[in-house]
């Protein structure tokens, strides 16, 4: 019996190292096509990067050293293997725009669009799956119907369209939220960014005015977010809900019994959280590299402000960086999620 018990837990140690190597090895892929195709977007765009540094002006000669120091006179192949070196040493290249190292750009804006993702991410999760869950314990009611509505706006309406409105209405005629950027000129240059998360550095400055201050001025883009977020969210909740309620498992909970609020809490919830998981990491990659319009119209010094004023300036050093940054952001977030629900469902072991 020992030795049943024994091979058993070997043979499930050994399915779960192969499980984590498999993914291991599928991570590592999906990131070296992300290189490559970060790197081919960058070779073939027609943005010409030694013009860039040099200008229209600069002599033959001049033009042709600069390109050689790119390594830009170099096979493809070379270039992108002195591509790989260089991300190895943490070398993304210098901006063209700021001059500044595209690495150090990118370190000081990602936490502003971590935050601003973050926190609508909450808000739309938590309200999403609770208008999902009434949505289809009142299926075909008024409520329903008014939900169901309100959801197809969020994901109808051009968000920058809606974020001009939001800054039109509340922050220009009612004067009930902060306007554009992440702190009043007062407190923008006496709260020391030690970590890049407003939030977090105006509550260890001890300020409790630019504390509020700053709560003020996440307001409108974190709810505007989180209504897009809220909307597909919802939608699904709502759709996987009542297609678990169909099963024969929540026949039988009705036969004893139970509630239609208890069978959704109870048993339909736990049964589709994988799909809340995938749904939840899917809305959340879409606010990291979707957050470019709300940024800008917010005046918001994220990654998409930043990889907005690099598209207007045909920087693409830093282009290439801020995308790189997204698209591993994205793969890292779908595997955590890959992960998570592997470990909360036994059905996908």
């Amino acid at each position: 019996m020992s030795d049943i018990s024994t091979h058993s837990a070997s043979s499930r140690l050994s399915r779960s190292l192969l499980t984590l190597l498999q993914g291991l090895f599928t991570l590592a892929l999906t990131i070296i096509g992300l290189l490559l195709i970060t790197f081919a977007l960058s070779a073939l765009s027609p943005v010409d990067r030694v013009l860039q540094i040099v200008g229209d002006h600069a002599s033959q000669a001049t033009y042709d050293q600069v390109r050689h120091q790119l390594g830009l006179d170099q096979p493809l192949p070379v270039q992108f293997w002195h591509y790989l070196t260089s991300l190895a040493h943490g070398d993304l290249g210098t901006a063209s725009a700021t001059g500044q190292p595209v690495l150090q750009d990118l370190l000081s804006a990602f936490p502003a669009t971590l935050e601003l993702a973050t926190l609508a991410l909450v808000i739309g999760s938590v309200m999403g799956v609770i208008f999902g869950v009434l949505c289809a314990r009142f299926a075909g009611s008024p409520w329903d119907l008014a939900v169901r509505t309100f959801t197809l706006l969020g994901n109808s309406v051009p968000i920058f369209w809606l974020g001009l409105l939001m800054l039109a209405f509340f922050y220009a005629r009612l004067q009930w939220s902060a306007g554009p950027g992440r702190l009043d000129d007062i407190y923008q240059y006496s709260v020391e960014a030690k970590t890049g998360f407003v939030l977090v550095d105006t509550w260890l400055s001890g300020d409790r005015d630019a504390f509020m201050n700053a709560i003020n001025h996440l307001t409108l883009p974190v709810l505007l977010l989180a209504y897009y977020s809220l909307a597909s969210i919802t939608r699904l909740t709502r759709t996987a809900c009542l297609s678990e309620m169909n099963k024969e498992y929540i026949t039988l909970a009705r036969a004893k019994g139970a509630g239609e609020m208890a069978i959704l809490v109870r048993h339909v919830l736990p049964n589709i959280r994988g799909t809340l998981f995938t749904v939840i990491a899917l809305a959340y990659t879409g606010m990291l590299e979707g957050a470019v319009l709300t940024e800008t119209v917010f005046s918001w010094p994220g990654i998409g402000r930043y990889l907005t004023t690099a598209l207007f300036a045909g920087d693409t050093t830093a282009i290439m960086g801020g995308t790189l940054l997204i698209g591993v952001s994205f793969v890292i977030i779908n595997n955590l999620t890959d992960v998570l629900v592997r470990v909360t469902d036994p059905r996908v072991r």
